[in-house]
């Protein structure tokens, strides 16, 4: 007998038996489900075939990992088979997770959307009845303006790149919003100058054009004039032969300009949310900053952004005085 069996018992018996019945039920019937060979359908194996499937939805290798890592750990902890893991042994597992390693709010839900993931697809795969996350809540989260970069601050971090090429990822940065690592994977015959665009391939390998303005053409022009190699990359190390420059050392050249100028800390993120909440502060429609940025959901976008209060000032007293 699976264990898929005696959930599907359960479910049927549910109409005619209480509570306590139904306990009772499901211990003679796991002590028989002990005695007789397990399933082939072991954790890891459910795990490993819900990696791939997440794999070909076109998830990146970072988020795999974030996801092989956080159900590896939970099906350790919890050392069930995971059609006998109950919602209560999830809390208990979110509730000591955030105990023992002062975990936040927010880690605490990420972990909780991931498990929700999991058992959801298990349940779609016929593996088991019911996935336990449906009874447990969203996380609640504190929701914490995040900084974003002041006119100044930007011109005082341009002021401090004393290399073009740092000043042309910057500008680029700036101008378009897009990720660090959609930037690090452009190549040069991907800017069209003349239209001052250019294609990026964003989360689950989603292709969409952003743009940049005139003075990031002007850097963009600027520092390829001084390239001579034949690397295919946009951007490439700063020293000896020519590689394409990566996410980690881009952002400590970040770190060091913005310790260098006084402007905070600085990071590839905060150009793509202050572009954000410019562009809606300035009017955009929400829709089209969601187009500009890539996300799924507007929901995401509007996290992101952080409207100026002088600014709903002023439209409460044209729209509603």
């Amino acid at each position: 007998m699976t264990d898929t069996t005696i959930e599907i018992i359960l479910q049927r018996m549910s109409a005619i038996l209480d509570c306590w019945q139904l306990k009772a039920l499901r211990k003679e019937l796991e002590l028989v489900t002990e005695s007789q060979p397990q399933s082939p359908f072991r954790n890891e194996q459910l795990l490993a075939s819900f990696i791939t499937a997440k794999q070909v939805e076109g998830c990146s290798e970072k988020t795999l990992a974030y996801y092989r890592d956080t159900l590896a750990r939970m099906t350790s902890t919890l050392d069930k088979s995971y059609s006998r893991i109950n919602s209560n042994d999830l809390r208990q597992y979110l509730n000591d997770y955030e105990a023992q390693r002062h975990a936040s709010k927010v880690t605490i839900d990420n972990i909780r959307r991931i498990m929700s993931s999991f058992f959801s697809w298990l349940e779609d795969e016929d593996y088991i009845v019911k996935s336990p996350v449906r009874r447990i809540k969203r996380v609640k989260t504190a929701v914490v303006a995040k900084e974003t970069f002041t006119d100044e601050q930007l011109e005082a971090i341009r002021t401090e790149c004393h290399s073009i090429r740092n000043l042309a990822v910057v500008d680029m940065l700036a101008s378009t919003g897009m990720r660090i690592g959609e930037l690090v994977n452009l190549n040069r015959s991907d800017i069209d100058f003349r239209e001052r665009e250019c294609i990026v391939t964003g989360k689950g390998n989603k292709q969409r054009p952003v743009y940049f303005d005139a003075r990031t053409k002007q850097s963009l022009i600027t520092y390829l004039k001084t390239r001579h190699d034949s690397n295919p990359a946009l951007f490439t190390t700063l020293s000896g032969e020519p590689r394409r420059a990566t996410i980690d050392a881009i952002e400590s050249q970040l770190r060091s300009i913005g310790e260098s100028c006084n402007a905070g800390r600085v990071h590839p993120h905060k150009f793509r949310r202050t572009l954000a909440t410019h562009a809606i502060d300035k009017g955009m429609p929400i829709e089209q900053v969601q187009k500009l940025l890539g996300h799924a959901k507007i929901d995401t976008t509007m996290r992101y952004a952080m409207v100026n209060q002088n600014n709903v000032k002023a439209s409460h007293r044209k729209y509603l005085e």
